[in-house]
C-alpha cells in the first residue's frame, strides 16, 4: 500500500501497511513464519528463481525473507529513502555487512574518531586483519580531505557521533566525494525513524539499529540497510548470498513499534527539554552534549540538517569528578536503569572508562524515558547529590 502522504508522521503510521484487498483487509500485515516456500510446479519455481536472480525481491525460501520482513523493509525503506534496504540479525551485523560487502582487500577506509565502539573493533580486530587499512580521523570535512588516497572506498561515521555527539556535515562531505569511487556511510541509528535523513543529503548508505526508536520497547535486536543506486543491488545481493535474514516476529514488532515511533520520540524529547533546563542549573554539570541545545557546538547543522530530536545524550561533570565520580553517580540512581541500549520507553544511564575522540571529563550518557519528568530530576538529583 502507498503511503497516503509525504509528512513525516503520516509516513510512519501509513508506509508498508498492509491495507484492503477486495472486500476487507487488516491494519498489519500478517506474522509469515515459514522455511518452506510450496510452488504450484517446476516451470514455477523457476521462473520465480529467474526473477530473484535477476534482482527481484522474490518469496522463494524463509532464509530469503518472508512478507512480513519485507513489510518492514519497504516501510524503512521509504523512511530512510533508499533505493533498497535491506534487514540483519543486529545493528552491528548491518555494520559489519557494510564493511564486508562494500571493501575488499588494498582498500582503505576512513572513520569517524567518535563511531560507535563495537563497529571500530569491527574494523581493527577483523577488517584491518584481511588486508584493508582503516584510518580513524578527528573532527570533520575538512580532516576528511586531508587524508583521502587512491584507494580510499569509503568514509564511515556516526551523526551525531556516538556517546559525545558531534555532529558531521555530510552534505560538505558528499561534495568532498563527488566523482570519486568513495561510498559515504552513516550510521543513522539516532536519528531514525523520521529526525535525520543522510541519503537525501549525499550519502550512499544508511545503517540504522532497528533495535532502538523504531522497535522502541527493549525487546528485540535487529538493524538495516539502506543504500542508494552506486551499491544498493550489491549490499542486497551480498545479504542473500550471505544467509542473512530475521525473525519474521521481529519483523512484525519493529512494525508495530514504527507505528507509534513518533509520538514515543516527541515526548522523549519533551522530557528531554525538561531535564536539561534542570541539569543547566547544576554546578556539578560542567557540559550538556546534545546537538538541539543553542550551546552545543553542533547545534547549527543539526538545526540545518535534522527535523527534531531525542532522548539521548550526555553529560560532562564538572572538575575534579573522575570516572569513579561518574560510576558512583549512575549507581546512586533508582529510577535509571543501567543497561548499554536505548531508545525502549525506559530511563537508562551507563559510564564508559574511555570514550574515542573524547578528551574532556568523566562523562555519564543518559537516555530519558517516558516515566515523569519529575520522578526522573529527582533521580538525576540522587546522582548529584552523590557527588558531594
Amino acid at each position: 500500500m502507498k503511503s497516503v502522504g509525504d509528512r513525516q508522521k503520516t509516513r510512519l503510521v501509513h508506509a508498508s501497511r498492509a491495507g484492503v484487498s477486495g472486500e476487507v483487509g487488516t491494519v498489519n500485515p500478517p506474522v509469515v513464519r515459514c522455511s518452506t516456500v510450496l510452488y504450484r510446479d517446476i516451470a514455477t519455481r523457476k521462473a520465480v528463481r529467474a526473477r530473484r536472480d535477476g534482482g527481484e525481491r522474490t518469496f522463494s525460501y524463509g532464509a530469503s525473507g518472508t512478507p512480513t520482513a519485507y513489510a518492514l523493509e519497504d516501510a524503512i525503506n521509504e523512511i530512510e529513502g533508499g533505493v533498497r534496504t535491506v534487514l540483519l540479525p543486529t545493528g552491528l551485523a548491518a555494520i559489519a555487512h557494510v564493511f564486508l560487502s562494500m571493501l575488499k582487500p588494498g582498500d582503505h577506509m576512513l572513520l569517524a574518531d567518535t563511531i560507535y565502539g563495537p563497529a571500530r573493533n569491527i574494523a581493527v580486530n577483523y577488517i584491518a586483519k584481511r588486508g584493508i587499512e582503516c584510518e580513524f580521523y578527528p573532527g570533520d570535512h575538512q580532516e576528511v580531505a586531508k587524508r583521502l588516497k587512491p584507494n580510499t572506498r569509503m568514509v564511515y561515521l556516526d551523526n551525531p557521533g556516538s556517546i559525545v555527539f558531534d555532529i558531521q556535515d555530510v552534505p560538505a562531505l558528499a561534495k568532498l566525494l563527488k566523482g570519486r569511487d568513495t561510498l559515504l556511510a552513516v550510521d543513522n541509528t539516532w536519528g531514525c525513524p523520521g529526525l535525520y535523513r543522510p541519503l537525501a543529503l549525499g550519502a550512499d548508505i544508511s545503517v540504522v539499529a532497528i533495535t532502538k526508536y523504531v522497535a522502541g520497547h527493549s525487546d528485540l535486536v535487529m538493524g538495516s540497510v539502506s543504500a542508494g543506486s552506486r551499491c544498493a543491488d550489491q549490499i542486497w545481493r551480498d545479504a542473500s548470498l550471505l544467509g542473512q535474514t530475521v525473525s519474521p516476529d521481529d519483523a512484525y514488532g519493529a512494525l508495530k513499534g514504527l507505528r507509534t515511533a513518533a509520538a514515543r520520540i516527541a515526548m522523549h524529547r519533551a522530557h528531554t527539554q525538561e531535564v536539561i533546563a534542570w541539569l543547566e542549573k547544576q554546578p556539578q554539570v560542567k557540559r550538556i552534549l546534545y546537538p538541539a541545545c543553542p550551546s552545543d557546538p553542533g547545534h547549527a547543522l543539526w538545526k540545518r540538517d535534522f527535523a527534531g530530536a531525542n532522548g539521548l545524550l550526555s553529560i560532562e561533570l564538572a572538575p575534579p569528578a573522575s570516572q569513579a565520580d561518574a560510576d558512583r553517580f549512575v549507581d546512586s540512581l533508582r529510577l535509571f536503569g543501567i543497561g548499554a541500549s536505548w531508545g525502549g520507553y525506559e530511563s537508562l544511564a551507563l559510564t564508559y572508562p574511555s570514550v574515542a575522540g573524547w578528551k574532556g571529563g568523566a562523562l555519564v550518557r543518559l537516555h530519558i524515558g517516558l516515566e515523569d519528568p519529575a520522578d526522573i530530576i529527582a533521580d538525576l538529583a540522587r546522582g548529584i547529590a552523590a557527588l558531594s
